[in-house]
């Protein structure tokens, strides 16, 4: 401790500082870069109490290891109340440190008048666009070319999947070397297509079935990649990140979330994320990212597919239908 080149008490009053600053300003800096999300995530008071707390008592025990290192600390001190600094300084000294507690009690006791709190609306819409009033997923739909280029490609055995499950299925190619690579698929509209393929006979609707099983599969994959960790495998809002959020994901199973909307109200809520939503969704703001900056419209049509399937739900019909 004596031989350190500041005293102990300035180190306890740097290293005071200095873990405030971090968790106050450096976390939400780092949050930035590490989520990629245009705001910072904030630091709640009790994190920041505990921090603190817990460098108070670490400084504690460092200062009061040995006699000398207590010495040293209190020296400043000591030098202070005797004057060493000089009165004027003692003098502004104790007239500042006391103001300054009291003022801080006086702000944390002193009753305050606040604009009553407003409700937080699940699914505000003052924002949203009127023209996905009537969206409809397309993925969901398939129209008529869409199922004819469908057939083409598993004819040819050249079926086009997204990029992200590509891998998986040329492994399993590679391993069980099929006649169609659409025999990954064990359901039975899927095998059914595959049948048909074979004696050159498909019809329409068997088609139809097989092209949304393959949706289904690929929206169910981009799931897994980018909402399970917060909406969970039963997409009941039980990820294993949803305890660290004070708002927790949606439970899409509950009959009143996404039940209760029309479709293109849940493409717009998935492509703008929390940040796209009106001032009505506050306090708690959602934490969900603006998909739309690292999924495509197709990827997203394709998750809602698989959330509304995974739900067992089915969309609002909007009132102009």
């Amino acid at each position: 401790m004596k031989n350190s080149r500041i005293g102990s008490f300035l180190t306890v009053v740097l290293s005071l500082l200095v873990v405030y600053a971090l968790v106050k300003w450096g976390i939400p800096v780092v949050s930035r870069e590490v989520t990629s999300l245009p705001f910072p995530l904030p630091v709640p008071g009790t994190l920041m109490f505990f921090y603190m707390t817990l460098t108070v008592i670490a400084l504690f025990l460092m200062v009061t290891y040995s006699e000398e290192g207590l010495e040293d600390f209190l020296r400043p001190v000591k030098k202070l109340l005797r004057g060493g600094y000089g009165k004027p300084v003692r003098t502004v000294v104790l007239t500042v440190i006391p103001a300054l507690v009291g003022w801080q009690v006086y702000e944390t006791t002193v009753p305050k008048l606040q604009v009553p709190a407003s409700l937080r609306i699940q699914h505000p819409s003052s924002n949203f666009p009127i023209s996905f009033e009537s969206k409809k997923n397309p993925i969901a739909n398939p129209v008529d070319a869409d199922i004819d280029a469908f057939v083409a490609q598993a004819k040819e055995n050249e079926v086009v999947f997204i990029e992200q499950v590509q891998p998986d299925i040329d492994a399993w190619l590679e391993e069980n070397e099929p006649d169609n690579t659409l025999e990954f698929f064990a359901s039975e509209p899927m095998k059914k297509f595959v049948a048909q393929l074979a004696d050159d006979k498909v019809d329409r609707e068997t088609a139809k079935a097989a092209l949304l099983e393959k949706n289904l599969f690929e929206g169910r994959a981009l799931y897994a990649m980018n909402c399970r960790p917060c909406h969970g495998d039963s997409v009941a809002g039980d990820g294993p990140m949803a305890d660290g959020f004070k708002l927790r994901p949606i439970n899409f199973t509950d009959n009143g979330t996404i039940e209760t909307i029309v479709e293109g109200y849940t493409f717009w809520r998935v492509t703008n994320g929390g940040p796209g939503l009106p001032t009505e969704a506050t306090p708690w703001d959602s934490a969900m990212p603006e998909w739309k900056l690292s999924l495509t419209e197709e990827e997203r049509w394709k998750i809602i597919l698989a959330e509304y399937d995974m739900a067992q739900k089915t969309p609002r019909i909007p009132e102009s239908h």
